[in-house]
């Protein structure tokens, strides 16, 4: 696509675009009377419409029917996570006895690790990036020393180059291979949440496997996001949540993936509960744990039913958009939000921006631009007209326009806003 900084163009590119109906299954936020531009769908997605009629299905069952919703609801209580494994599955490219849909990220993160992060003598560190996610920091320096392990010596977090601000491929995969000996998990966003670089998950699972250690990513910024494809990867294990790109509501339920090798190896150790155990044999209340076959089995408790009602309303809307469709366009979009800012740069001298991101492929929708010190006042000036973006310290400001509900018309007004600054 050949992109021009008019309204006519991005006016017309809406009108080609093929998902373009989906923005109105959205209520997008308002702000002096216009449709605001909403760019933080990687921090938290919009609402679907259809969320209040599926919150009052499951509430109209429950006042009627009380317990008797779990067999005799609409929907089912009892089997509720069912009604999303499908979906789930297509989003993140696995196979549905590989994805469930339980807990929240970092939780299951912790009972996954509980399988698949087993030191021994030898093969006991970790490696992941530095400066990820905070939650993911403290969850393996909390691991590493649970296992007795201190994590100046397991935990080995790979820097950017000097003067560079995301990793290199090549630099990951020789890391695992400087530390092919020692090496008990490779750990990875699937997108790196400050700069939104895409982490290259096929070939990092394929070196760790290489030299015998396991592999696992959080998917939090790339679930809905990017192109998935964890059966064919063989990656081990994963997890996300679903409040970003998958549009499900502030703390909702996450997801797990365990692949397939995994899916009835009951020697895997667990954190194990009731609704992880043989679904033939659950009321029957025995003890002795049988594990579900496949992700099912590393559930503990019973399904947060009015959490996945609306994570079922969105799951249901990427089935119908295709997840094929939706990276497709949100790669045009991206493309499209990078030429305005450069644009902007050219335009307007009051602008000092390095967009940090790294080129395609090694990027998704989002887009991280460095600011100098006008960068906070910008933020400030942006917000004010009605661009909602992400501030991060301590001088980071992030855009994620995404394919469901943003629009080219969307990036070119923004444009024209960044372009009127003035510090």
């Amino acid at each position: 696509m050949n992109f021009e900084n008019t309204l006519s163009f991005a006016q017309q590119a809406d009108q080609n675009d093929v998902l373009r109906s989906f923005r109105d299954e959205f209520y997008i936020p308002v702000h002096n009377g216009q449709d605001t531009m909403y760019f933080t769908g990687n921090s938290l997605g919009l609402q679907p419409k259809a969320t209040a009629t599926a919150l009052q299905t499951e509430l109209e069952d429950w006042k009627n029917l009380g317990v008797e919703g779990h067999f005799q609801g609409k929907n089912p209580w009892f089997h509720y996570h069912k009604f999303l494994t499908d979906n789930a599955a297509k989003v993140v490219g696995a196979l549905p006895l590989e994805v469930v849909v339980m807990n929240q990220l970092t939780s299951n993160l912790h009972f996954l690790f509980v399988s698949f992060y087993r030191p021994t003598a030898q093969r006991y560190k970790i490696i992941m990036e530095a400066g990820a996610f905070p939650s993911d920091m403290y969850l393996v320096e909390s691991q590493v020393k649970f296992h007795g392990y201190q994590p100046s010596e397991a935990i080995i977090e790979l820097q950017a180059r000097e003067g560079e601000h995301t990793l290199r491929h090549e630099d990951i995969i020789q890391a695992i291979e400087d530390n092919k000996d020692s090496v008990a998990l490779v750990f990875f966003s699937g997108v790196q949440y400050y700069t939104g670089q895409v982490f290259n998950i096929e070939q990092i699972t394929k070196k760790a496997h290489e030299v015998g250690a396991v592999a696992g990513f959080d998917l939090a910024h790339a679930a809905g996001n990017i192109d998935l494809q964890l059966h064919d990867w063989q990656v081990d294990f994963a997890a996300w949540c679903s409040y970003k790109y998958l549009n499900s509501g502030p703390g909702s339920v996450g997801g797990v993936f365990v692949h397939e090798k995994h899916a009835r190896n009951n020697d895997l150790p667990r954190f194990a509960g009731w609704w992880g155990h043989n679904e033939n044999e659950r009321f029957k209340m025995l003890k002795g744990f049988d594990a579900e076959p496949g992700a099912a089995g590393w559930q503990l408790s019973n399904a947060p039913v009015l959490s996945m009602a609306v994570h079922k309303v969105s799951l249901d809307i990427f089935a119908r958009a295709g997840m094929s469709q939706l990276v497709a366009k949100g790669k045009q979009l991206n493309a499209y939000l990078n030429f305005v800012i450069d644009e902007a740069m050219v335009n307007n001298t009051d602008l000092e921006l390095n967009i940090i991101t790294p080129p395609a492929p090694e990027r998704g929708c989002q887009i991280s631009v460095l600011t100098g010190e006008k960068g906070k006042a910008l933020f400030d000036y942006l917000t004010l007209h009605g661009v909602i973006a992400d501030w991060r310290n301590p001088n980071v400001i992030r855009m994620a326009p995404v394919p469901l509900y943003n629009s080219f018309e969307d990036i070119f007004r923004f444009g024209q806003i960044l372009q009127s600054f003035k510090a």
